[in-house]
């Protein structure tokens, strides 16, 4: 199993660092964890869109799904002919999605894509992986999924705050994804929905992952403050998934 990094940054993306979006293949599957803004001509630079197995969604918030709708037209008009992409996503987000698009029940959206509700528990196989969820904590429906394959496990958190199902969903992985949206130590006002970067070492630690990518840094922090935050609580190996990094596992 791979792992390609398009892009980490959260809430915006900057010059040279796209907000969230992920490539993961084993085998002659391929898989797209979000597509947030400046992720698609990552995207086509290292795959043909069409070659999408399926695509994942974690929340519609605008740095996880905006290139959603560049993708979806370079899928209707592009060269290659695609019909009934999967698309999971949490409860609500097609509805929100199509209205965005002006996309009613005809709307060739509705050809191109095959939306999937993703609920906690769910799970799904999609060619060589398997995907399951977990509930995600946000102010709006949010999924974390881990991707199985080959004997190989990744787990990404999604958008989430302290508590949901990632510990749960993460245990035992070869790779967690977790966001590690700020730095230091959180005080008792602390914005609820987006760990630390010691909080996601906390994840990784009570999960028993056997490595830790820090992502969704807020633009402008030190990648490497996070990384030293977020190891001093996992202990164990810990990076930061910067763009264009490559993760065999």
């Amino acid at each position: 199993m791979r792992l390609r990094v398009l892009g980490s940054n959260g809430t915006y993306p900057t010059p040279g660092h796209p907000a969230s979006g992920y490539l993961v293949d084993h085998e002659d599957t391929l898989i797209l964890l979000d597509s947030g803004p400046a992720t698609l001509p990552v995207l086509q630079s290292l795959v043909d869109p069409a070659s999408l197995d399926a695509v994942v969604l974690t929340h519609i918030h605008g740095d996880h799904c905006v290139d959603f709708f560049p993708l979806f037209n370079v899928l209707r008009f592009g060269p290659t002919e695609v019909r009934g992409v999967p698309v999971f996503a949490p409860p609500g987000a097609a509805e929100r999605l199509a209205a965005f698009a002006g996309a009613g029940p005809d709307h060739d959206l509705f050809r191109i894509i095959e939306f999937h509700e993703a609920l906690g528990g769910g799970r799904h196989t999609i060619g060589s992986m398997d995907l399951s969820f977990g509930e995600a904590v946000h102010p709006v429906p949010a999924i974390s999924v881990r991707v199985d394959g080959g004997g190989m496990s990744l787990t990404y958190s999604g958008d989430t705050g302290p508590g949901g199902d990632l510990e749960e969903l993460a245990a035992g992985s070869d790779l967690l994804l977790c966001e590690a949206t700020t730095q230091g130590e959180p005080g008792p006002d602390a914005y609820p929905f987006h760990l630390s970067a010691g909080r996601a070492g906390t994840v990784a630690a009570n999960a028993g992952v056997k490595r830790l990518l820090v992502t969704h840094l807020a633009p402008g922090l030190e990648p490497a403050v996070s990384v030293s935050e977020a190891a001093a609580v996992f202990g164990g190996p810990t990076s930061w998934a910067a763009p264009g990094m490559e993760v065999v596992l």
